[in-house]
Formats: C-alpha cells, structure tokens, sequence
C-alpha cells in the first residue's frame, strides 16, 4: 500500500501566499512572513513545535504569541496575532507542500471565513424552548383606582406589570436526542467526521460554535458534559502523522482559549480532554483503508486536496513509480462486497473527486457531506462521473459557487466551490446559490447572504440542459442578464449537439468533429518564422490573428491577407499538411472578463493552424452539400460561421465554460441547428 500525504488543508496555486485571517487579503509583511521564517528556521516540524509551545505559554501567562517567539524569528506581524490556529494551518500546509515537492509559495491554508459559514448552516436548533405561558386574567396596576395598591401589597397580592415573562424548558425529543449522542446541546450533529483533518479547522471552529453557544447561557452547569459528548463524537482522520500530532495539540490549545478546557466552573479537565482525543484523532489513509470507526457519522465536513495524481510525488527520486503504484493501488481497491470503491477512478484523477466519494460511502443514510472543491467540478468533463454519482445515488442538496476564488483564497485564480449532499437516496431538485462574493458569507449566523443569486433547478429542465452530464451552468449575478442567459439556454437546449449525428452538419450517421490546429507551437517554435511574403510562404495562423469588431464580425487579419499586421510567428517554415483546403477556426477567448469567448472564423485554403485554435472537420456529404447551395465551399463555410457566431451560442459557450482552457467537448456540446439547410440532401 502507497501511502500519501492529505493536502485536504491545502490549495497549490503557485502563486505567494496571501491568505490572512478569515481569507483577507494580507499585507506584503505577512505574505512574506512565512518565506522570511523558511530562511531561518527550514525545518517546518520545529517551525509548528515551536508556534504550538508559544501558544500554548501565551494562554497560561497572558501575553501575545509573539513576545514567547524565538527571538530568531521574524517579527509576528499585527495581522497574524489573532488567530494562533491559522497560523498553524498555513505552517502545515507549506509542510504538505514541501514534503510533495512542491513550492510552499503556492500552498494556501482555507480561511476561516468559509469554515464559519459551512459549519453555521448546519448546526441544529437549541434544546431549550420558550415555555408555554399560562393563560391568566390580569389586570395591571393601571387600571386600578388610587389606594388600592397599597392594600393589595398588604395582602401579598402580586398583580403584575401587565408584560409576559418568558420561560424556558427543556425540549425533550432533543434532549433524548442528545442523550443518545446524536447531537450535544449547542447544536453540533454527532458524529461528525473529517477524513482530512490536517490541523482541525474544521473541529476547532466546531469548538468555537459550541463554546458561544455555552458562554452566552446563564447556567454553566451541564457544559463540561456537553463539552466531552461532543469530543467523543469527533472522528478525526489523516495519513500524515505530524499532522495528527499537531492536531491534537491544537483543540486542547483552542479549548483553553475559548473557555471549555480548565479548572473553571462548566469547564472539561484538560487531562480528561487528552484522552477523548487522543482516540478520536487518528492516522490513516481515509481511501485506501477501512474507516475506522463502527460508529457512521452523519455529517462530514472535508477540504479535499486539489491534486492530480500525476502531479504527486514531484520532489521524489522514483516519483514516476510511486504516482503508478499509487494509481494502481486506487484503481484496485475494493470494497466489503469485492467491488472497486471508486466508481469515479476514470481518466486524468483529480484526489479531490475520491475524497467526495469516500465521504459519501463512510457516511450513514441520510448523512450529510459539505465538501470544498473547485468550481470545475461542475462543468469539466472529467468530473461527470462523479456529478452522476452525486444526482443519481444520493442527494445533491444545494452548492454555493464563488466564481472568483481569490476573493476567498488570495492568490487563486479558480473557483470555489461548496457543496452540500446528502447519502444515498437520487436528487430531484437542486438549490445553485451564486456568484458568491466574500461578503456573502455569514460566518455568525452560517451560511450565505439572503441576497445571493439562488436558482432552483428540477431534474427534468436539467436533464435537458445537459443530456445527463448533470452540470451546473455558470450564471451571471446581475439580474436582468441572468434571466437572459437563462433563456437562451432554455431555448438552446432543444437543439441537436454538435457531436450528435442527426444534426444539421452531420452526413449519414457521422458527425462533425472537432480538432486542434496541427502545429504545436512550443515543439515547431523553430519552423515558426516571421512572414515573408512570396509564393511560396505558407500562413501559419495562431489565436492572437482573430479580430472582432463592435458589432462583434469576426475575421482574419493576417500578413497574408492584411499588410497592416504584426508580421511576427506568422509564417509556417515546413511542409504544408495534407489537405489544406478552407476549414471553420475557431478562436476561444480564455479570458473570462471578454466581451467573447468564441470567434469563428473561415481559414482560406493553403493555411496551417497553431494548437491554440480549434477547427471543424465536416463529413464529406456536408462539404459537398456547401459547394452545391453555395458555389463554393469557402463561402458555404462563410454562410455556417455567421450563424455560428450568433450571440446566443456564444451566451450558452460562456455558460458552460468548464474552466479557462476551451476543450474539445464543450464545442461538441454546442447546440446547432440551421433549420435542416444543411443536411437536407448531404
């Protein structure tokens, strides 16, 4: 068995960290803080040794963090004071990223903002209820004539102020529900499980919930037991035992802090603390081996890594062989009844796509998964999989998507994405709730704002949508465009796609397929030479020759055609391809904040085309149809790209956009339709 390290505490962007306390945006002198603290001290297990001894001597003498450092070390910026535990959590996770052979510039721990908000949405409600008042005819003093209080008083006669007083009970359907260790009074659902612990975030702000819950009763008396009812309900897993380690440390550090661990009135012992979790924080691979608790929990909180498996082991000498055996050892593992458990082990493995899987199979029925992952898990076609499994097989419940993640992860360029699923049971209806902003998120009372963008989506439109792909489009924020984009994707669903054979550009059965441009430009950078005109220079046409105009009309402008153009990596020095005839191009904008993501465009004859342009391969009874309506096959091409350029289309391409990169299936998806013009003889 391969073991690996969990960096479901961690994002790898690449990028310098600059995440600060609930996702800000830090100063210079924090982001650099880490990478100053690297040159003095490398070694990250003293680096967290030493943070956790400083914390731990902050809380017992009642000083800052900083005045217990090394005095080595950098000095703490203000910004890192408070909040110990992030601190920690970013230390791990550049350890994770170190011992991976990746940079620990771009390891980013998740902000506690976001850990607020899922862990807010779903803590229960409270155990006490307001109690039923007894229905009484009284009368207040002020109805009463002059004199007569006075000798009401003498009697003891208590006529009151004419306001209720509110009373408080006991409600006992959640009190034997806490009794039976399915919850604890502040609300928590138990058990509650993070098969990638890391540092406990999850557990720690879990901490926070139920000690505000508890700080702000009037009566302490049942919170040291509620306290250690929700420790022994925690089921805490990772492979790496620095985290583990670190981990318990840390919720005995955040329980002091936070007023549930001492010698004080309500408060757990911290030596009976020590041996709860000492048994509910364990080391182990969470997809390779068997859970190890009997007890299934019923709500799961995970941070997946965001992790190819190829990308694994970078740092290591025989990294190629341990990204196989890793590979082969997943594919092959099997369940209690002999089958593969993962049903989503297809293709180029993303681990965050099993670690969602695996939580949904250690939960118990009904159970609920709230996992963090990137937003392309709701387009890309890797992941379809994986949406099958979720819609189909359990209970895809809602998702939040934070179109732009460096707003909560600075740094990132992708999304974010939340998503709430319930085990076993099929989705009949899913809650989209986006674009979510920072702001949106409510880390006191959980959840996101009111005021976010929410689309109910049934099962029937979104089979239409999606031909059973389950993907969720991407939808803007304003509302007038969001009730447009909705449309036109309504509409635009009941056409044929372009990979379907029956429709308009497809021959006899066989469809349209899509290619990339023949030459690789990174390989042939030496056959790619600045034009030169003459008879025998061939056009080599890259992404950067596409133009669009105000009205948004789509051409070439190359130095072949256009002596006004930069003439720069604009002439291909080698043989020219076979068939080189006229060919539909197209241009995909990478940039989201373009008016454009798709430019279409007719290629003449006698061109070659760069690896950053797609083009259309059309069935030979589809060209012969153009040549024949058309007088030629160039202006038949011409005739399909206006309506290919139709703004809808480019509406519903931007819609479904996976991720930054334009691949091959999302033009196969696009929906084409030319009133049968085309195929009606081909």
């Amino acid at each position: 068995m391969i073991l690996f390290f969990s960096f479901g505490r961690s994002i790898q962007t690449g990028t310098t960290p600059r995440a600060a306390r609930g996702g800000m945006i830090r100063p210079d002198s924090v982001s650099g803080w880490y990478a100053r603290l690297d040159r003095i001290e490398s070694d990250r297990d003293v680096q967290m040794k030493q943070w956790l001894e400083a914390w731990k001597g902050s809380l017992s003498q009642g000083v800052p963090v900083a005045a217990l450092l090394p005095e080595a070390w950098p000095t703490l910026p203000a910004a890192l004071l408070a909040d110990a535990g992030h601190v920690l959590d970013q230390l791990l996770a550049r350890h994770d990223a170190q011992q991976d052979g990746r940079s620990p510039r771009g390891a980013h721990a998740i902000p506690i903002r976001l850990v607020d908000a899922i862990i807010g949405e779903s803590v229960l409600c409270s155990p006490f209820k307001l109690k039923a008042a007894e229905k009484k005819m009284n009368m207040t003093l002020d109805a009463l004539p002059p004199g007569f209080r006075d000798r009401l008083n003498d009697f003891d006669i208590n006529v009151g102020n004419g306001k209720a007083i509110e009373e408080f009970e006991e409600d006992r359907l959640v009190m034997d529900e806490v009794k039976s260790g399915g919850r604890t009074m502040s609300g928590i659902p138990l058990p509650l499980a993070d098969p990638a612990c890391g540092a406990g975030v999850f557990a720690a702000r879990v901490l926070k919930k139920h000690s505000d819950f508890w700080l702000s009763n009037s009566s302490l008396e049942k919170m040291a037991e509620d306290t250690e009812t929700l420790l022994n309900g925690l089921q805490l897993l990772d492979i790496d035992p620095m985290a583990v380690k670190v981990c318990k440390n840390r919720l005995i550090l955040e329980g002091v802090r936070l007023g549930l661990f001492g010698k004080g009135e309500g408060m757990l012992r911290i030596s009976k603390a020590k041996k709860v979790l000492k048994n509910v924080i364990k080391c182990g691979d969470a997809l390779q081996d068997s859970w190890p608790w009997e007890n299934r929990p019923i709500v799961c909180y995970i941070n997946p890594p965001w992790l190819r498996i190829k990308d694994r082991f970078r740092g290591h000498e025989d990294g190629s062989s341990l990204r196989k055996a890793l590979g082969k050892n997943l594919r092959e593992c099997l369940n209690k009844k002999g089958e593969r458990r993962f049903s989503t082990m297809r293709g180029n493995v993303n681990l965050y796509r099993l670690f969602i899987e695996r939580g949904l199979q250690i939960l118990q029925k009904n159970g609920r998964l709230r996992a963090v992952a990137p937003d392309s898990l709701l387009r890309e076609q890797s992941s379809a999989p994986l949406r099958r499994l979720m819609v189909e097989d359990n209970v895809w419940n809602s998702l939040w998507c934070i179109e732009e993640g460096n707003q909560i992860y600075p740094g990132i360029a992708q999304g974010v994405l939340v998503v709430d699923i319930s085990c076993s049971g099929s989705t009949e209806e899913i809650i989209s709730v986006g674009p979510v902003q920072r702001k949106d998120l409510q880390p006191m009372e959980g959840g996101v704002s009111k005021e976010v963008p929410r689309i109910s989506i049934n099962r029937n439109r979104w089979m239409d949508w999606t031909r059973g792909t389950w993907a969720i489009p991407r939808l803007p924020r304003d509302p007038f465009e969001r009730n447009r984009v909705l449309g036109v994707i309504d509409e635009l669903a009941q056409r044929p796609r372009l990979s379907d054979p029956r429709n308009d550009l497809a021959s006899e059965g066989v469809a349209a397929r899509v290619r990339v441009g023949e030459i690789d430009q990174t390989s042939w950078s030496h056959s790619i030479k600045a034009w030169k005109k003459s008879k025998k220079s061939i056009p080599f046409v890259r992404g950067a020759h596409f133009y669009s105009d105000s009205e948004g009309k789509v051409e070439i402008r190359h130095p072949a055609f256009d002596a006004g153009v930069d003439l720069e990596q604009a002439m291909w020095d080698g043989a020219l391809p076979d068939n080189p005839r006229p060919r539909l191009a197209c241009q995909a904008i990478v940039n989201s904040h373009q008016n454009r993501r798709l430019r279409w465009a007719v290629m003449p004859e006698g061109c070659v085309l760069g690896n950053s342009v797609n083009h259309l391969q059309l069935p030979e009874g589809v060209e012969r149809r153009l040549m024949n309506d058309h007088g030629s096959l160039e202006k038949g091409l011409q005739w399909i790209c206006e309506q290919l350029n139709d703004p809808r289309l480019d509406a519903w391409a931007k819609a479904w956009a996976a991720n930054n990169n334009v691949n091959n299936y999302e033009l196969e998806t696009l929906p084409v339709s030319f009133n049968g013009q085309v195929v009606a003889s081909a």
